[in-house]
C-alpha cells in the first residue's frame, strides 16, 4: 500500500489545506514510514515567525488531527503567542500511512519519537494529548524532560482505578465478536465517538472525521486500538501503560494543565481523580456541559493560549493583599471561649424548638470532630454536608473545620442535576447527609464515603454523626489546628448565571467574612435570626445565640412573618438576616401576628437583606413591622461578602438613579470600576473616577482564594491581581457609593450604545401597573433592540404581548426607545434567593416569541 494513498480532501471546515505536511523516517523497527502531520510552521516558510516552542498534539482513537483544528487556527493567527503547533496523525490513523501492523503503547511512543526527531524538534515542547493520544503524549514527555515545557491532558486516562468498571463504550466494544464488526467492518465505532459531542457536531464536520475512514482497510488500526487498552496484567501494554502512570510523579515540576469536559461517558470522574492524585501541581478548568470530543465542545484552543502567556509568569501586584496583615482568629474561636457557657446558642423552631447550648454545642463539635478523625477523616479531606441548618449542621461544620477537613456546601435549591454537577465537581471524599439525601447519594452515585445525620440515618448502614461523637468522646488532644492558609470551605454559587462554581475560601478568609460581617452592627449581644442560610454558618462564630425559622431552606419566600416572629422572640432577636423574597412574604403574611409576635418582632434593632436588590418600598414596608430596626441591605456574593452596606434612610437620601445603590465599601475593602468599551469589554486596567460604568472589581481580606476546578473562571476574575472581577457592572457615584446597574452577561449593545438594565427596569417598576421588570436585548449585538419583560399589577394568567396603553406607558417611561412589551404571570428567578431574574432565559425566550414561536411560558 502507497504511504500516501490518501490525502486530505480539499474544503474541511476549519483546515488550512497549507498546514499539511508529510514526514518519512525509518522508525524504531527499521522500516521507513510516512506520517502525515498538520504543522502551522508549513505556512511560515521564508517568513520573519520565529516560535519560542512547539505545541505537540496528539490524537486518540477513532478521530486523527482534525480534532486540534482549533488549535492551529488559534495559534496561525498574528496575534498569537508564537508557539508552532504540530499535531501528528498515527500511522494507520488519518492520513498516515496504513502499514499493516499491529502498533502497541509502547511502540506508539516510539513513532511520536521518530516524527519528532525528523521534524527537529529540540524544545521547548509543551505536549497536548486527547484519549489515548494522553497516554502517548505522557509517555513521549517522560523520555524527553529536558525538551519539556509543560503538559495539557483533555479527558484521557493512564489508569483504570482498581474497584471501578472500565468505560462502558470500550467493554462494549471488546465484547467477542463484536469488536471487528463494530470498529473496522463498518464505521460504527467511529459514528458511536463523534456522536457524543455536545452540541452535536454539523454534518460537515462529522464528514472531516469520517474522511480518513472510508473504507474497512483504512478502519483497521481504530479496533487496533481499542483492542490496545491494557485492563489486565497480562496485556501486552499493560508495562508500557504502568511505566507511563508510574512515571507522572517525576514531572512534579513541569507546567500542566488539565481541561475536561464532565459529560464524558468513556473517561469518567475516577479517571480525573486518578490523574489530579499522580499531578497535584496540575491546574485544572472544567468545562460544564461538555463531554468526551473536549475540543469540539469548548475553547480549547483559547484555554490553552491563556496558558502558556501565563508559563512566563503574570506581573506580580505592586501592592501587599490586604489579608496579609489580619491577624488569623478561627472561626471556631468564640465557641471555643464560651465552652463552658450554658446559655442557649442555638434554637431550631423547626424541630420543636430545640435549644442548644454553647457548652454542649462546643462539646458536640470536639466530640464529632475526634470521631471523624478516629473514623479517617484526614487534614484536607473534603466532606460535603447535606444537612438542613439546625444544631446537626453546625456541629459538623465547625467539627470538620477544626480538624482541618474542608467544608463542601451546596444548596438543595440547585435541584438534583445542579448538586450532581456541584458535587461531582467537588469531588468529596466524604458525604453527611440525612436520610433522604442519602438515598439520592446512592442513586446518583454521587461522592464520598456516606456518614448519616438525623433520625433514620442509622436505619441504612452506615455510620452516623451521632456514633461519630461517641466514638470522639472523651478523647482529650484532637488533630493540630489547620494553618491559616489551608483551604476552609467550598461554597457553590446561587447557579443564577450559569452552573453554579464551587468558591474556595482558606481559614483566614473565613475569618476575615466572620469579621466584616462585624463591620456590620452584628456582634455577641444581639440574638440573630438566621432566615438566610449563608447567615446560619456565622451565627456561632460571631458569639451570637442564633435561631433558625421554621422555613424551607430550599424556598426562601417560605418564610412567613409568624415564623419570623417566632423565632425572634426564642433568642430574643435584635438582628434578623432574610432574602428579598423572605421579606416580601413576612409583608405579606404580617396582618396575622398576633400582640405577642408583634413585640416580639419591635425588638429587632438591625434588619440586613442581601443576596439581590431590595426595593426601598419593601424595606419600608418590612420596617413598619419593626420600627425600630434600621434596615441594611449590604453588597456582595459568594465570592465576597460584604462589600458595601446601606441603610434605608441612606436609599432614601440617594434618590433614584441609574441603578441600584448599595453604599460604601465597608472598612478594609476597595471598589475599582474596569470601564466598559464599545463592545461591552471591560478595560484591563481599573479606576475609581466617579460617574465611570464598568465592571466592579472588589479588593478585601475575605474574596475568595479561588474558584475550584475552574482554572480559566478564576484567571479572568483575578487577572488583576489582588482584585475579584465580580461580572457586575456598575459605577461609583462622586460621594464614593457604588450603584450597581446589572450583570455584565445582560448589558444591552444597542445602536444607542452599550445600555445596562436595572436602571431601565427602575423607570419601567416606577409606572403603577408595573410590579417587575426585566430589560433584554434583542438582536445582533450593536444593534439590539430593548424588550422589556414585566410583571403586572394586577397580574395576568398567561405570557403575551402587553396592551397597546401599557406598552405606551412603559416607552414613555424608559428613557431608551423599547421595542417591544411582553408581559408574563412570573419572571424567572435563582432558586436559592428567589430574587435574581433570569435575564439569560429571558432573551432566548422573548426571541423566539418575536421571532413568531407560539407564546408561552418563559
Amino acid at each position: 500500500m502507497s504511504s500516501r494513498d490518501a490525502v486530505p480532501p480539499l474544503g474541511l471546515p476549519g483546515l488550512d489545506g497549507a498546514w499539511s505536511r508529510w514526514v518519512t523516517a525509518v522508525d524504531s523497527q527499521g522500516v521507513q514510514r510516512t506520517w502525515h502531520v498538520l504543522d502551522t510552521a508549513a505556512t511560515d516558510s521564508g517568513s520573519a515567525f520565529r516560535p519560542v516552542g512547539t505545541l505537540l498534539c496528539v490524537h486518540g482513537n477513532p478521530t486523527w488531527s482534525y480534532l486540534w483544528r482549533h488549535l492551529l487556527a488559534r495559534f496561525a493567527r498574528a496575534d498569537a503567542p508564537p508557539w508552532r503547533v504540530v499535531a501528528v496523525d498515527h500511522l494507520d490513523m488519518g492520513f498516515s500511512e496504513r502499514t499493516g501492523t499491529v502498533r502497541g503503547l509502547a511502540q506508539r511512543i516510539d513513532d511520536l519519537t521518530t516524527v519528532t526527531d525528523a521534524l527537529g524538534l529540540t524544545g521547548p515542547v509543551v505536549t497536548v494529548g486527547h484519549d489515548w493520544g494522553g497516554s502517548i503524549s505522557l509517555g513521549w514527555a517522560l523520555r524527553h524532560r529536558d525538551q519539556l515545557r509543560g503538559v495539557v491532558l483533555t479527558n484521557t486516562a493512564v489508569h483504570q482505578p482498581s474497584g471501578s468498571p472500565a468505560p462502558t463504550l470500550i467493554r462494549l466494544a471488546r465484547l467477542p465478536g463484536v469488536l471487528p464488526a463494530v470498529t473496522v467492518r463498518t464505521p460504527t465505532f467511529l459514528q458511536a465517538t463523534l456522536a457524543l459531542a455536545n452540541p452535536w457536531l454539523p454534518e460537515p464536520v462529522r464528514e472531516g472525521y469520517l474522511a480518513p475512514y472510508r473504507s474497512v482497510d483504512r478502519r483497521a488500526a481504530i479496533g487496533g486500538f481499542v483492542a490496545d487498552i491494557p485492563l489486565s496484567p497480562d496485556h501486552p501494554s499493560w508495562q508500557a501503560l504502568q511505566e507511563v502512570a508510574q512515571g507522572l510523579h517525576t514531572l512534579a515540576e513541569t507546567p500542566t494543565l488539565l481541561l475536561w469536559g464532565p459529560r464524558d461517558p468513556v473517561f469518567g470522574e475516577v479517571h480525573l481523580r486518578d490523574l489530579r492524585n499522580r499531578l497535584p501541581h496540575a491546574q485544572l478548568h472544567r468545562f460544564e456541559g461538555a463531554g468526551h470530543l473536549l475540543p469540539e465542545d469548548a475553547d480549547v484552543a483559547g484555554a490553552v493560549a491563556r496558558w502558556l502567556v501565563d508559563l512566563d509568569g503574570r506581573p506580580a501586584d505592586p501592592t501587599p493583599t490586604p489579608e496579609a496583615a489580619v491577624p488569623w482568629r478561627p472561626l471556631w474561636a468564640a465557641l471555643a471561649e464560651r465552652a463552658e457557657d450554658r446559655s442557649v446558642a442555638l434554637v431550631e423552631l423547626a424541630n420543636n424548638g430545640r435549644q442548644v447550648s454553647w457548652s454542649l454545642l462546643w462539646q458536640r463539635i470536639r466530640e464529632i470532630g475526634a470521631g471523624l478523625s478516629a473514623s479517617g477523616v484526614r487534614r484536607g479531606d473534603r466532606v460535603a454536608l447535606l444537612v438542613p441548618p439546625g444544631a446537626d449542621l453546625t456541629a459538623a461544620i465547625y467539627a470538620c473545620l477544626r480538624i482541618g477537613a474542608v467544608i463542601v456546601v451546596v444548596d438543595p435549591g440547585l435541584g438534583l442535576a445542579g448538586m450532581s454537577r456541584a458535587l461531582r465537581s467537588a469531588d468529596p471524599s466524604h458525604l453527611v447527609a440525612i436520610g433522604r439525601g442519602l438515598a439520592v447519594a446512592r442513586a446518583l452515585r454521587w461522592p464520598g464515603r456516606r456518614i448519616g445525620a438525623g433520625p433514620g440515618a442509622a436505619a441504612l448502614g452506615v455510620p452516623t454523626l451521632g456514633k461519630l461523637a461517641r466514638l470522639g468522646a472523651g478523647v482529650v488532644e484532637l488533630p493540630a489546628t489547620p494553618d491559616p492558609d489551608d483551604d476552609a470551605a467550598v461554597l457553590f454559587t446561587s447557579g443564577s448565571t450559569g452552573p453554579a462554581k464551587g468558591v474556595v475560601y482558606t481559614h483566614r478568609q473565613l475569618a476575615a467574612m466572620r469579621d466584616a460581617l462585624l463591620g456590620l452592627g452584628v456582634n455577641a449581644d444581639a440574638g440573630i435570626v438566621a432566615a438566610f442560610a449563608p447567615f446560619a454558618l456565622f451565627g456561632p462564630a460571631l458569639g451570637a445565640p442564633s435561631a433558625i425559622p421554621d422555613m424551607s431552606v430550599t424556598a426562601p419566600r417560605t418564610l412567613t412573618a409568624t415564623a419570623l416572629a417566632e423565632a425572634t422572640a426564642a433568642v430574643d432577636g435584635s438582628a434578623v438576616f432574610a432574602s428579598p423574597a423572605a421579606l416580601r412574604n413576612v409583608v405579606d403574611t404580617g396582618d396575622v401576628l398576633d400582640d405577642r409576635q408583634r413585640t416580639a418582632l419591635e425588638g429587632v434593632t438591625l434588619l440586613l437583606s442581601a443576596g439581590a436588590p431590595v426595593p426601598a418600598a419593601l424595606l419600608a414596608q418590612t420596617r413598619a413591622l419593626m420600627p425600630k430596626a434600621q434596615p441594611h441591605t449590604p453588597y456582595g456574593m459568594t465570592e465576597v461578602l460584604p462589600v458595601t452596606d446601606i441603610t434605608l434612610d441612606e436609599i432614601v437620601d440617594a434618590q433614584p438613579g441609574d441603578g441600584v445603590c448599595v453604599g460604601r465599601p465597608l472598612p478594609g475593602v476597595e471598589v475599582a470600576i474596569a470601564a466598559l468599551d464599545s463592545t461591552g469589554t471591560p478595560s484591563e486596567q481599573p479606576g475609581c473616577a466617579p460617574g465611570l460604568t464598568g465592571e466592579i472589581l472588589v479588593r478585601a481580606g475575605h474574596v475568595k482564594d479561588r474558584y475550584d476546578g475552574l482554572w480559566l473562571t478564576e484567571r479572568d476574575s483575578s487577572r488583576n491581581p489582588g482584585w475579584h472581577r465580580t461580572g457586575d457592572v456598575g459605577c461609583l457615584d462622586p460621594d464614593g457609593r457604588l450603584w450597581v446597574q446589572g450583570r455584565l452577561a445582560h448589558i444591552l449593545l444597542t445602536s444607542d450604545g452599550v445600555l445596562s438594565p436595572v436602571g431601565i427596569e427602575q423607570q419601567v417598576e416606577s409606572l403603577p401597573q408595573i410590579a417587575r421588570a426585566a430589560v433584554v436585548g434583542v438582536g445582533p449585538p450593536g444593534v439590539a433592540k430593548v424588550v422589556v419583560i414585566a410583571e403586572t399589577l394586577p397580574g395576568t394568567r398567561r405570557a403575551r404581548l402587553a396592551s397597546r396603553e401599557l406598552t405606551d406607558a412603559v416607552r414613555t417611561a424608559a428613557a431608551p426607545p423599547v421595542a417591544a412589551v411582553l408581559v408574563v404571570p412570573s419572571l424567572p428567578t435563582d432558586i436559592r434567593h428567589n430574587s435574581k431574574i433570569d435575564r439569560t432565559r429571558l432573551r432566548h425566550w422573548a426571541e423566539r416569541v418575536l421571532a413568531g414561536g407560539r407564546i408561552s411560558g418563559p
